[in-house]
Order: structure tokens, then C-alpha cells, then sequence
């Protein structure tokens, strides 16, 4: 399945919404993407995987690269996501714990920045 990726901006927040598949073959377009944004001056960046189908680690990788990246500009980065099968890859992998997890955009946008650590 393909990668499709559309940006917004909500407030102060440039949304990334982001549907298919992010695998080993995707996420580098996911990557770039976000690299884009940030080195554009984003600096409230919230990922909205509400349409993704398959996640795995290379796309997990991208994410908390790009939470890194965001945190050491003095940022913030938010997931939004409410799919159980993602929700439980974020579990598994204790990065439920990093990653400010949201069920909508509205709720991500509305939310203060997080300190919790990568």
C-alpha cells in the first residue's frame, strides 16, 4: 500500500496527516516529510496516523527521531492515534510512555506540551 501524507496548520500546530502503510519502504518519504517541516520552523508538530494500517519499528525509528529533533528546537510533538492495533505497538514498545498519545487532532492541538522523555 502506498504512503500518503497531507499537512495543515491548526493554531500553532502543523499537522501531518499520514495514511497507508509506514514500513522499511515508506518511512524514509515519512522522514524526510517531517525533516521538512521542522527545518521550515515547525515547531509544533502533531502526527496524525488515524489513517495508517501498518506501523513498524523503521516507522517507529522515524517517529521518535523526529520527537528528539523537536524537543532539542525547544518543541513539542504529539501523536494522534486511536486505533487499538497501533495503540497496543506503542504499549509493547513502552512508547506509550514518550510519545504524547491523543485520540484526535482537537484534543492534541489542545493539549499543554509534554517534558516526558526520549
Amino acid at each position: 500500500m502506498e504512503l500518503s501524507l497531507a499537512t495543515r496548520t491548526v493554531g500553532e500546530h502543523t499537522v501531518l496527516e499520514v495514511g497507508g502503510e509506514v514500513d522499511v519502504y515508506t518511512a524514509p518519504r515519512l522522514r524526510e516529510r517531517l525533516l521538512e517541516l521542522i527545518d521550515s520552523g515547525a515547531r509544533h508538530v502533531v502526527v496524525d496516523l488515524g489513517r495508517v494500517d501498518f506501523l513498524d519499528s523503521t516507522g517507529l525509528g522515524v517517529l521518535v527521531g523526529a520527537l528528539k529533533r523537536l524537543r532539542t528546537a525547544g518543541g513539542s510533538f504529539a501523536l494522534v492515534c486511536d486505533k487499538e492495533p497501533l495503540l497496543k505497538i506503542f504499549r509493547i514498545t513502552a512508547l506509550d510512555q514518550v510519545f504524547p498519545l491523543h485520540p484526535t487532532v482537537d484534543a492534541a492541538v489542545g493539549a499543554e506540551p509534554t517534558g516526558a522523555g526520549a
